[in-house]
């Protein structure tokens, strides 16, 4: 079943064009990834232009991202019923076709519907990207290939509130949909004259739709308890129970139908691997820690520094861009070596692990300044770990394989990020809480420091002309607001630090993965 025009490439003229190629997928996919955050700097203007409640309005993203875990462990299936190149443009077309309803959506029922059909044609992008860079580069190149996918892996979530940020400050929130058409086309163009289809497809005689469903079910529900949980006080709520009971029974379901049949939607059988399953392991916890710390640091800059959009994406930026370089490097650097990879890994977590405990040592006295290095080192820790970590747990994978093994490992990254960004949620409330609480304590008139500090304060009001009828009413809010301020800092410090015990926490995998200093299954062999 051919869509759009089949062209054939052969072995030297993709060995020719194999960085063009791996370019043009990483466009496709950083633009996917760059709509995931893109529409959080928005959602205001959203709520106000269409009317809608903040709960509302969350399913805007919320839609979005369920379809995308859905379609990503389908990719493989998919690449291998309609074609690996069909497929792929397939995906761009449809994230164009939806971006541009998203922008033109005049409710927000609309908006939700289009955002769930462009997450549907995204979802195919990111796993179909990486098997494509598999077979287009050989063994020996294949780090190069994943750096440049890495970096768009990697600026993709980052430069989404830059973008959206710059979009909605001078124009209007439709814009951050619109900017996808000129990005999409451009990427559809270079597709559909550079995408080879893959040499180990394999025809789909039978469509296993019990298998799809169930899947589509248990990670789609999954990801809304995911989603909702913060909010619905967790296990408390009748809601989440009823989630997270029927997202495991279709999971249960889903298994046993899939070892029964004879036709699986995904082969489970690639899980025997130890080295593979390990590295599923590890892609949750970096997805925990990748997520969580690039959500919570632009949140931390601006509701405890007053930092816009904007600003945010200006301190940020210099640890993407670092982290590109990183990549850049390494890639080069694997090809030309026998290095265990499992030291570049080690060396990844210990990098991340120095910059999240300078993040701990943020205040709300922290300057521009005091971000850059803390950053930078970010940004070389995670470069450091990205390459090296694709690179082992695909390292035993059969080239027919790939586009079943990416798809589950782009699944379990993306639903890590997710756990993660709910775990740091709960505990951002918990601890905000806590310790305001503990920090109330130390507030009394007892001590002469509260009393010296009120006495100030107080004057300062009145040189400032405060009704005297409300001056306390006033004194009190100013003292909740920094005693607020100061419980948040430490429950950001505290979640910086965490997710850099989580990260080295995954250190004795590397044990279940014998050296691998190139892969086994690069699909060009020269």
């Amino acid at each position: 079943m051919q869509i759009f025009p089949q062209k054939t490439f052969d072995d030297a003229t993709i060995h020719r064009n194999r960085y063009l190629i791996a370019m043009v997928v990483t466009l496709a996919a950083m633009m996917e990834l760059l709509d995931t955050s893109i529409v959080n700097v928005a959602i205001s203007q959203i709520m106000g232009n269409l009317g809608a409640t903040l709960e509302e309005v969350t399913w805007v993203s919320t839609g979005y991202i369920v379809a995308n875990v859905i379609v990503l462990p389908l990719s493989g299936w998919f690449s291998n019923r309609f074609g690996r190149r069909n497929y792929f443009m397939g995906s761009i077309s449809l994230f164009i076709v939806s971006s541009f309803f998203c922008g033109n959506a005049s409710s927000l029922e609309a908006l939700v519907f289009w955002r769930i059909v462009q997450g549907l044609g995204g979802g195919g992008l990111i796993a179909t990207a990486q098997s494509t860079i598999y077979e287009s580069f050989s063994a020996r190149e294949i780090g190069s290939g994943m750096a440049i996918f890495g970096m768009g892996i990697m600026m993709g979530p980052t430069l989404g509130p830059t973008v959206g940020g710059y979009i909605t400050y001078h124009s209007s929130w439709p814009w951050i949909f619109y900017i996808n058409l000129p990005i999409g086309l451009t990427a559809l163009m270079l597709a559909n004259n550079l995408l080879p289809d893959s040499k180990f497809h394999q025809p789909v005689t039978r469509v296993d739709w019990i298998g799809i469903a169930l899947l589509a079910l248990s990670i789609g529900t999954l990801q809304i308890m995911l989603e909702r949980g913060e909010r619905q006080q967790w296990f408390d709520s009748m809601e989440i129970q009823l989630y997270a009971a029927f997202s495991l029974a279709t999971f249960v379901a889903f298994i046993w139908h899939e070892g029964e049949t004879a036709h699986p939607v995904i082969d489970l059988s690639i899980l025997r691997d130890k080295q593979y399953a390990a590295g599923l392991v590890f892609s949750f916890l970096l997805g925990m820690s990748l997520f969580a710390t690039v959500f919570y640091l632009p949140l931390y800059l601006q509701t405890l520094l007053g930092y816009n959009a904007w600003e945010t994406g200006k301190v940020i930026l210099p640890g993407a861009l670092a982290n590109g370089f990183t990549m850049a490097m390494l890639g080069k650097f694997v090809a030309k070596s026998d290095i265990d990879l499992r030291w570049l890994a080690v060396i990844g977590i210990g990098v991340f692990g120095i910059s999240m405990w300078q993040h701990g040592h943020f205040t709300t006295l922290s300057g521009e300044d005091d971000f850059f290095w803390p950053l930078i080192l970010r940004g070389v820790g995670l470069g450091f770990l990205f390459i090296p970590l694709n690179a082992l747990a695909m390292a035993c994978v059969a080239p027919k394989d790939i586009p079943n093994a990416t798809g589950i490992y782009t699944l379990v990254r993306q639903l890590g990020g997710s756990v993660g960004i709910a775990v740091a949620a709960t505990l951002y409330v918990h601890w905000s809480s806590e310790y305001k609480a503990d920090l109330s304590l130390h507030v009394s008139t007892l001590y002469g420091s509260t009393r010296d500090g009120l006495f100030w304060l107080e004057s300062f009001l009145h040189l400032k002309g405060t009704n005297p009828a409300e001056l306390q009413e006033t004194l009190l809010r100013i003292v909740d607001g920094k005693l607020t301020r100061q419980a948040a800092m430490i429950a950001f410090e505290n979640i910086f630090m965490l997710f850099s015990v989580t990260l080295a926490c995954a250190l004795p995998l590397l044990l279940l993965m014998p050296k691998a200093r190139a892969l086994r299954s690069g699909g060009m062999d020269h």
